[in-house]
């Protein structure tokens, strides 16, 4: 199950926050959660390359607590995608690749409306990206 996404840019500024499944909110406004998000990605990737046996080729992916999964991809620009998602969630990697190359570059990078650095504000984005999260395996409560 997915409950939200956050995508950041190589700076650490929140261009895009998403929510679909979330049970619990934080109580904070979305932007010190996502300085807080940001601020806790910097720190676990320094603590895995600094403290990592063997040279981690791509650092920190995922941690999983008994309640939710936080899942990591960074791509060769810098652009930072978060997704929370339930503790059986798995293919997730591949889930925000696809998320960067069909929906991120088609619909925002591609957008001459869009400049560089500023947050993905586009009802187009927003469209394709939902249909993309709701028609993934991955969205909705798993049937047993």
């Amino acid at each position: 199950m997915i409950y939200n996404l956050y995508i950041f840019d190589k700076y650490g500024t929140l261009m895009y926050y998403g929510e679909w499944n979330r049970l619990k909110q934080s109580g904070i406004t979305k932007d010190e959660e996502a300085k807080l998000m940001y601020g806790m990605l910097f720190s676990l990737k320094s603590f895995v390359n600094k403290i990592s046996p063997i040279d981690p080729k791509e650092g920190f992916l995922f941690y999983k607590t008994n309640k939710y999964a936080l899942h990591y991809v960074e791509v060769s620009s810098g652009l930072k995608f978060v997704l929370n998602t339930d503790t059986t969630a798995t293919g997730i990697k591949d889930f925000l690749l696809q998320l960067y190359s069909k929906i991120w570059v088609e619909y925002v990078v591609r957008n001459p409306l869009w400049t560089i650095g500023s947050p993905a504000t586009s009802d187009l984005f927003k469209a394709k990206l939902d249909e993309f999260v709701r028609a993934s395996p991955l969205f909705g409560p798993k049937i047993i």
